[in-house]
């Protein structure tokens, strides 16, 4: 049989049809969706979020002080909560057996004493939390990084026993990737794939949640627009308001929706993705997860997927009730006038309980609809006290708590009482 051999023109003609269609995909791609970025030195596909102020300066101004961006940070004094004053910076085990937490000329430990004699010295090298309900804290052992001993919890203004420590001294408690990705925007491992414990670059860590978690990594993107300053619309960057309802979700759902087993390395999922691309979703556990077996803290996203305004809604997700550029906590009043966008006397769904405390209901639907209760998972032992206690979180289910209400509606009838006196 004879072959067939094109002319050298014809080959050398599709051959460059071939190429170029290949990278304008590429660049079509590009612009469309989620930046190409190679597993290979991610790091420096990262721009660093003060590098976003040069464009964006208000939006850095405000995300700065979210607790987002201060989920962790370097250990300084500024971001550390607890105090090293003489008096209130001791954790007493019981007589013999404590931990001060002591400034020295090399910098801040916890430093732990038995019977008068220093038995371990360990640095603060990262703070986790933003403080509004408590931080932990991190140390270096080589390229380990492991959990400090002693935490802070903000609620009684005491140092406290980590999370989940019996009443003596742990200082082994690895911190590993996962708890990494989401509590920083990247950290670099160096150790191999599947190694434990696991290690990292302690100079390639990017500290908080910053813009390049929601928005993908930046270099690219800030690279063109120094070099196109009149290019107007944003390239090789991600802009989440057009991601789609699950897309939302999943990007939100990464670190708030409880434990997900992952089946690809951390760091591996880039907002846009598809969360099962990444985690194994366990679909049988999660037909029977409700608000009755969800704690309160991690899975936000559990909580607010089981509430009937997430059910009856097809475009509800986080970012409805939360602006990410700022931090609104402990602002009842602003998101209670976003319950109202759905819930409000033009649509008959506003509450009914009292006609005539409207203003006062307007101003708060949201201890009544979702109360603070307390964590599970975040208990915490304080010197002195026999039994641990929880921290205090925000339900993201939302429903009726008669109780919850009664209480609420007492405490209005007792304010308006006590004006009329």
């Amino acid at each position: 049989m004879k072959s067939f051999v094109l002319p050298r023109r014809s080959t050398v003609i599709i051959w460059v049809i071939v190429t170029l269609v290949f990278f304008l995909t590429r660049c079509i791609n590009r612009d469309k969706g989620k930046p190409s970025v190679s597993d290979k030195d991610k790091f420096s596909q990262f721009a660093g979020s003060a590098k976003c102020a040069g464009c964006h300066k208000d939006i850095y101004a405000s995300h700065i002080h979210t607790p987002h961006y201060l989920t962790s940070r370097p250990a300084s004094e500024e971001y550390i909560k607890g105090s090293f004053a003489p008096g209130e910076n001791r954790y007493a085990y019981n007589a013999s057996l404590f931990a001060d937490m002591e400034k020295r000329d090399s910098g801040l430990f916890q430093v732990i004493y038995y019977q008068g004699a220093q038995k371990a010295i360990l640095p603060f090298n990262i703070v986790v939390g933003s403080g509004a309900k408590g931080q932990t804290y991190i140390y270096w052992r080589k390229n380990w990084p492991l959990q400090l001993p002693i935490s802070y919890f903000t609620a009684a203004h005491k140092w406290a026993n980590s999370p989940g420590y019996p009443n003596k001294v742990v200082i082994n408690r690895i911190i590993t990737s996962r708890c990494l990705e989401c509590h920083t925007t990247y950290a670099e491992m160096i150790s191999s794939p599947g190694k434990e414990p696991e290690e990292f670059n302690r100079d390639r860590i990017l500290f908080g949640v910053d813009c390049e978690k929601c928005h993908g990594p930046a270099a690219s993107h800030v690279e063109f627009h120094l070099q196109n300053p009149n290019e107007k619309k944003g390239r090789y960057i991600l802009n989440p308001a057009s991601f789609s309802r699950q897309q939302s979700l999943d990007l939100c759902a990464l670190c708030h929706g409880g434990q997900l087993t992952k089946t690809k390395p951390s760091f591996s999922f880039t907002a846009g993705d598809a969360l099962t691309d990444y985690f194994k979703m366990d679909t049988a556990k999660a037909a029977h997860l409700s608000s009755d077996n969800i704690d309160v803290h991690g899975n936000q996203y559990g909580l607010l997927r089981d509430s009937k305004c997430f059910i009856m809604s097809d475009t509800m997700t986080c970012i409805t009730c939360h602006n990410t550029h700022e931090n609104e906590r402990g602002k009842i009043e602003l998101f209670s006038q976003r319950c109202m966008t759905c819930h409000n006397k033009e649509h008959g769904t506003f509450c009914k309980i009292k006609p005539g405390m409207v203003s006062s209901l307007e101003k708060n639907c949201i201890d009544c609809h979702m109360p603070k209760q307390g964590s599970r998972a975040i208990v915490l032992q304080l010197s002195g006290h026999e039994a641990p206690i929880a921290a205090m979180i925000r339900s993201h289910f939302i429903s009726i708590y008669p109780g919850e209400v009664k209480k609420y509606m007492d405490a209005l009838d007792k304010d308006k009482t006590k004006k009329i006196n």
